[in-house]
């Protein structure tokens, strides 16, 4: 298991930017990837993007050109950049730690509203 703290979140207006953080209590090298998750309303938790330990990065259709995964392994810290943010990716957003084959380890949850 590996502990994940999130920060960042809050309210912006459309077309807006926000940075998500996520530190983590373990080397990023050893985790097999890193990712971010949104949870909308009435919906289930869907990957945004993710960084592996290589750091190779994967985005979901719907932000690509929009959002930026990146990482500081010296910090054990990973980003989300949101820029051009929409009314859409309002959403409970998660960090999430793959260890091995599965998705074991999720930090709190921090809301992102985009709204005019």
């Amino acid at each position: 298991q590996v502990q994940l703290v999130e920060s960042g979140g809050g309210l912006v207006q459309p077309g807006g930017s926000l940075r998500l953080s996520c530190s983590a209590s373990k080397s990023l090298f050893s985790i097999s990837a890193m990712g971010w998750y949104n949870q909308a309303p009435g919906k289930g938790r869907e990957l945004v993007a993710a960084i592996n330990s290589v750091g190779y990065t994967s985005y979901a259709d719907s932000v690509k050109g929009r959002f930026t995964i990146s990482r500081d392994t010296a910090k054990n810290t990973v980003y989300l950049q949101m820029d051009s943010l929409k009314p859409e990716d309002t959403a409970v957003y998660y960090c999430g730690a793959r260890l091995g084959t599965s998705w074991s380890s999720w930090g709190q949850g921090t809301q992102v509203t985009v709204s005019s």
